[in-house]
């Protein structure tokens, strides 16, 4: 064993050129690795592709609230929906869709993902309690 201090032999080592670059090499990988693992990191293409997925959602939600609302304010609302309530639950969708309750004001195509939505809030209505005051 040697006489020299912890302190000392750190402070005589000298590291090769070889050291450094492979102390640097994998302190970027370890970096990388914990980033994309762990820490949230994601790659343009997979930004893009979420953005463009949550972007798509919200729009179907909007529609849906649409669908909703308008579907509730028809004149014979009572009776739709006592006939979506009658219909096979694989053709709601196509109901909705053929009533265009699942298309947004103003465009010609109904708005993916919508019409599924609005069938879900249509025959599970949550209520909504107001807050009291006081």
């Amino acid at each position: 064993m040697s006489n020299n201090s912890l302190s000392r032999r750190w402070a005589a080592y000298r590291p090769s050129k070889a050291g450094w670059l492979w102390s640097c090499v994998g302190c970027s990988v370890a970096t990388m690795i914990v980033g994309f693992a762990w820490g949230g990191w994601v790659t343009g293409g997979n930004a893009t592709r979420m953005a463009t997925d949550a972007a798509q959602d919200a729009r179907a939600q909007l529609a849906a609230a649409t669908c909703v609302y308008r579907f509730n304010q028809g004149p014979e609302m009572a009776a739709q929906l006592a006939e979506l309530k009658k219909v096979q639950s694989y053709e709601v969708n196509s109901l909705l869709v053929k009533g265009g309750w699942a298309t947004m004001p103003g465009d010609p195509e109904p708005v993916v993902g919508a019409a599924n939505i609005c069938a879900h809030n249509l025959m599970n209505p949550t209520v909504v309690k107001a807050a009291s005051n006081g």
